[in-house]
């Protein structure tokens, strides 16, 4: 079969221009590894064309057996788009992704089947079935006991990337009430793949830099600084992510991973109140030892980039500036800022919408740069502008290049990745615009 997998990264009709194109595409893993490996796992006998929409045109009239299109909630209107023109053409479509895992009734009336949870492990038996004219509705992840094994995704990436991409690890057990991912069907299991296979898919990338794409390589500290120990004489350069709980109290696994070649942590920080963080059950997170995870990085000349999320109940106005001292006292090299969004699936959907807060369901505003509920402690008004406003502070240029510049004493590769987070921020920074949404009355009558 001829089997196209789009992975569909929509901008919402935004046009990058050259530059930005050049520049963005070279520090992005594109397309995103999900698609790859669903492209690994499936069996040699069929032709695989992985694209992104971001990057290339979808040629509707190439023929396909069979189109899978992965995607979020704020690419849903686009993906649903995509695959009413292919089931037009008599295409089988397959649905897959954080969203059409939560919501399947809503993508089988797009599809004619939905790929739900983290496909590998039920791709092939899909494929099977179609061949055999035996098509489920609905595919689910099938459980792993003990070490999951996973094809290297030697997929060619579009243009010119310097960034690979590998996991570890797969699934989060800290199952936040914010977090898509934990609460899709199987996102909170936790596996290990055998450590010499990820050290063995590492070694083939062709990039000197990559990043683990785990939700976080701090679950299992004991896998990590194995995996770290063999990846010492790799000579690979690597960002990832991880938690302050660990970073705060585990300085040896810090230290192997600097060995290892990591440039940089990535830390869902969320909120500098530990009442936000305790009522949406971010278990590894202690406010009073974010100082301490940060230094311990730094002290390894490793580079912080932070997330933070606002619109907590607990969150009020006052947040905002307060959060800014935080994080120039905490001295992040880069910070994500975000707007707390109810994704569907997850216990936040559900509360906001038994409290009649869901402000719209109009699912492309659901990309966590748009207030879609209503806050409880401030106005949607007021929590969009104030996000809007320390995203315009943190990243005004003079910030930027102290910020740029201090980062050279952490050395060639931190300084490097801290250089290009900072200036992909400040392109992005048009992206916020102050757009306060009203609930519709279709919503109206849902709620």
């Amino acid at each position: 079969m001829r089997i196209l997998i789009v992975e569909n990264v929509w901008m919402e009709g935004r046009k990058l221009k050259f530059f930005d194109r050049l520049f963005m595409t070279s520090f992005s893993i594109l397309p995103t590894l999900y698609a790859r490996q669903l492209a690994a796992v499936t069996p040699k006998k069929h032709f695989v064309k992985v694209i992104n929409e971001r990057y290339s045109n979808i040629n509707f009239d190439e023929k396909y057996d069979v189109v899978n299109i992965n995607f979020t909630t704020s690419t849903a209107p686009r993906a649903y788009e995509i695959a009413d023109v292919f089931r037009k053409k008599n295409v089988t479509v397959v649905l897959s992704g954080l969203h059409a895992s939560a919501l399947p009734e809503e993508a089988k009336m797009h599809a004619d089947c939905v790929l739900i949870g983290r496909g590998e492990t039920s791709w092939p038996k899909l494929l099977d079935d179609l061949e055999k004219n035996n098509l489920q509705p609905y595919y689910y992840p099938v459980h792993i006991n003990g070490l999951y094994h996973v094809p290297p995704t030697e997929i060619r990436l579009p243009g010119f990337v310097i960034t690979g991409a590998v996991e570890a690890t797969r699934g989060c057990p800290y199952r936040c009430d914010f977090c898509p991912e934990a609460h899709i069907p199987g996102g909170s299991r936790f596996y290990m793949r055998p450590v010499d296979e990820v050290v063995a898919e590492i070694k083939s990338l062709p990039q000197k830099a990559f990043i683990f794409y785990d939700s976080s390589l701090t679950i299992n500290p004991d896998y990590s600084k194995k995996l770290f120990n063999k990846m010492k004489k790799l000579n690979k350069k690597f960002f990832c992510n991880g938690n302050v709980d660990v970073l705060a109290r585990d300085e040896e696994l810090i230290r192997l991973s600097k060995e290892a070649g990591c440039v940089s942590w990535l830390i869902g920080f969320e909120s500098i109140y530990q009442e936000a963080l305790d009522s949406v059950g971010k278990k590894t997170n202690r406010v009073s030892e974010y100082s301490t995870a940060v230094k311990n990085i730094h002290n390894h000349k490793m580079a912080v980039i932070g997330c933070f999320i606002f619109g907590f109940d607990t969150d009020t106005s006052e947040v905002f500036d307060k959060t800014l001292n935080a994080i120039y006292e905490l001295q992040l090299d880069a910070v994500d800022f975000c707007i707390l969004t109810p994704f569907p699936g997850t216990p936040l959907y559900k509360k906001l919408e038994d409290e009649d807060r869901i402000l719209t369901r109009d699912w492309s505003k659901y990309n966590m740069k748009n207030v879609v509920f209503e806050p409880k402690n401030m106005t949607a008004e007021e929590l969009l502008q104030g996000v809007r406003e320390i995203y315009q502070e943190f990243y005004h240029p003079s910030e930027t290049i102290k910020r740029i510049i201090k980062s050279i004493g952490l050395g060639f590769y931190p300084f490097l990745l801290s250089t290009a987070r900072n200036i992909i921020a400040n392109m992005n920074k048009k992206l916020l615009q102050p757009v306060v949404l009203q609930k519709t009355e279709s919503d109206k009558k849902r709620g």
